[in-house]
């Protein structure tokens, strides 16, 4: 197919859609595995979160806005506890974290994640006990470190040589003795997009397995002694579907443990896997519940510690989109309804790549119904575009939505809690979205929306 001159989002055009879109028999109808748990159709056909309807939460917090379904948040949490009793589960708090989240978090028996000193900060700020707490980062300042050190965080995973010199001399000058892993990149091409696969060999992350930087790490902090060297962790990505890359991930990261073992003499105890594990943005994708999840690693950790004759380490993993992806819709206002030549119909919203820049970043699919009614009208193949100035400002690549949608509609886009607010910028000089977690009925604002005087507040001249 010949290149389009605007993007590869627009190299496709005319009313087919991708291959796996189907044509709708009913446009209102939700698919469950899509929406927050709470997620209903009800008055008038309006959608409802909890109880509450959304035009309510539009005319209350206004548009857009990320809804948070609280329970639905807590579900999820609890149901990899349980899928995982034996180990650590760490929510990755880079999906989304505010201090609200972090309480949940805590509250649900769940560990924390951070990877700079902002989401370390939140973390504190909001009660969460420090040793329960891990501190990634390819590039930690001796400042971060500082914080981390002092704070009594429960491990820090090092990334490179410089840290671990680093991290060595602070923790001689503290008199103290910081629980470390060491991030391993094992050379796994996940299956996922490019900007997010971590594990192949080039790429920023962690030491590498092949060229024998990772071993060299693990031996630099047991030999030096300064360091309490607990484990190895290996993170091969994100939105992955295919448990096989867990299975070379961890198939090559217990061999250096048994290195580790043969060359110093020392079991590591602990192993953390990552994280990573896909979410449903649209029916063409199909997600492992956290039961499947933990039945495959645990197949797969326990059958190479078998063959490596090495005790099965405690196990760690980092679940962050597909604990608050699924729980968060984002609501938008349409503003303009455009047939462009009989090519594409363009349904533009209040919103746009500014509080979700997943599509231009990853040529991600998202889905979309209109929230405040339902409709008899017959299905249109539509693009949902947003109100930035540009062209690949687009939220919602193709959905069918009803011919009828029209400017004042609500339109509701599930699937939005992991790395939307958190990647959110301000383009066009545009504020971000407040986020409202709604539970058993009532409504609440755990990030307010910015305005136009927080961003003129920052520029000072």
């Amino acid at each position: 197919m010949r290149a389009h001159e605007a993007g590869a989002l627009h190299g496709e055009i005319g009313h087919r859609g991708p291959a796996w879109l189907r044509t709708p028999i009913d446009v209102n109808a939700l698919v469950p595995q899509l929406w927050p748990r709470h997620v209903t159709r009800g008055a008038g056909g309006a959608l409802a979160v909890a109880g509450l309807d959304v035009r309510d939460l539009a005319a209350e917090f206004g548009t857009p806005a990320y809804v948070l379904d609280e329970d639905d948040l807590r579900e999820r949490c609890r149901e990899f506890r349980a899928a995982f009793p034996d180990a650590d589960v760490y929510y990755a708090g880079k999906a989304f974290l505010c201090r609200a989240v972090v309480r949940v978090i805590a509250e649900e028996g769940l560990f924390l994640d951070v990877c700079t000193g902002g989401e370390l900060a939140t973390a504190l700020s909001a009660g969460m006990p420090p040793e329960r707490i891990g501190f990634h980062g390819n590039n930690k300042s001796v400042a971060e470190l500082i914080r981390a050190v002092d704070a009594g965080v429960g491990r820090i995973i090092v990334d490179s040589f410089a840290e671990i010199d680093r991290l060595t001399a602070l923790a001689r000058e503290r008199g103290v003795r910081p629980k470390v892993l060491v991030r391993v990149t094992v050379g796994v091409e996940a299956h996922t997009h490019e900007f997010i696969a971590t594990a192949h060999e080039d790429q920023k992350f962690g030491f590498s397995l092949a060229g024998g930087a990772a071993a060299a790490a693990a031996f630099k902090i047991l030999d030096e002694g300064v360091l309490e060297l607990r484990g190895l962790h290996s993170h091969i990505g994100s939105q992955i579907f295919d448990a096989s890359g867990f299975e070379v991930s961890a198939r090559r990261v217990l061999g250096l443990q048994a290195q580790i073992r043969d060359a110093r003499g020392v079991e590591l105890p602990e192993l953390d896997l990552g994280g990573g594990f896909g979410i449903a943005y649209t029916t063409q994708d199909d997600p492992a519940a956290p039961h499947e999840l933990a039945k495959r690693l645990r197949k797969i950790v326990d059958g190479e510690c078998a063959v490596e004759k090495l005790a099965v380490p405690h196990l760690s993993i980092e679940p962050g989109r597909a604990i608050v992806g699924p729980a968060v819709f984002t609501l938008y206002e349409v503003g303009t309804v455009k047939d462009v030549d009989g090519l594409r119909t363009y349904v533009s919203v209040d919103g746009g790549m500014s509080d979700n820049i997943r599509t231009a970043l990853y040529d991600a699919s998202y889905s979309a119904t209109v929230a405040n009614r339902a409709s008899t009208a017959e299905p249109l193949l539509a693009r949902v575009v947003g109100k930035h100035c540009e062209s690949g400002d687009i939220v919602v690549k193709d959905e069918f939505l009803p011919a009828d949608v029209q400017p004042g509609d609500l339109v509701a886009v599930p699937g939005t809690g992991a790395y939307c607010r958190s990647m959110a910028s301000n383009y066009n000089h545009v504020p971000r979205p407040p986020v409202v977690a709604v539970r058993d009925g009532r409504a609440r604002l755990i990030v307010r929306r910015e305005t136009e005087a927080d961003l003129l507040a920052l520029d000072v001249g």
